[in-house]
């Protein structure tokens, strides 16, 4: 071979490998290009998710706080309206004696206060707990005060008197009625 053509395939080879290392590079940069545009996507979709996450928590704080400011509403007058319990307990033993006594007038009088007040406290939610004699007896729902024997058989576990009503505010039970039992 001669010179020439010596040069020729050394021009030859090292052009080729000046163009395979232009490719390479050409790669490496299209791929350095690909793994920015995936790295950019992935950090995209992390923000998106970290939006969704913050909204949906936004989203049930502001359901929860809705529930707590409706059943705070609803129990907002609790204390006021037990602390007019003993009241209107009160109004029942007294409608008793004045009834006993035989006033009429005065009876009448007290009666329509005492419906008054009873009307006003239902219409904030408050609800009395009927109870019967003879009822049984249940831990969940009544507060025993006491046990005496039992009248008769049938009347064992059950309730044989109520010494003090008991209240619901709306679903709520603000006092247990205090009963007597017999016993068993």
């Amino acid at each position: 071979m001669s010179k020439k053509d010596k040069n020729k395939n050394t021009s030859s080879d090292e052009l080729d490998q000046i163009l395979d290392q232009d490719v390479a590079v050409d790669q490496q940069e299209e791929a350095s290009k690909e793994t920015d545009l995936e790295k950019a996507q992935r950090e995209l979709q992390e923000e998106k998710d970290k939006f969704l996450r913050l909204f949906a928590e936004f989203e049930n704080f502001k359901k929860r706080t809705s529930r707590e400011r409706v059943e705070l509403f609803k129990t907002a007058g609790e204390e006021v309206i037990q602390s007019l319990l003993p009241v209107l307990d009160d109004f029942d033993r007294a409608l008793k004696e004045i009834d006993r006594a035989g006033d009429d007038g005065l009876f009448e009088g007290v009666t329509l206060i005492h419906n008054k007040l009873k009307e006003t406290l239902k219409s904030k939610g408050l609800q009395p707990i009927e109870i019967a004699a003879g009822t049984t007896f249940d831990a969940d729902l009544h507060e025993a005060v006491t046990q005496i024997p039992a009248p008769t058989d049938d009347l064992k576990g059950k309730i044989i008197d109520v010494i003090e009503k008991g209240y619901t505010l709306g679903d709520k039970i603000i006092r247990y009625p205090k009963v007597v039992i017999g016993q068993q």
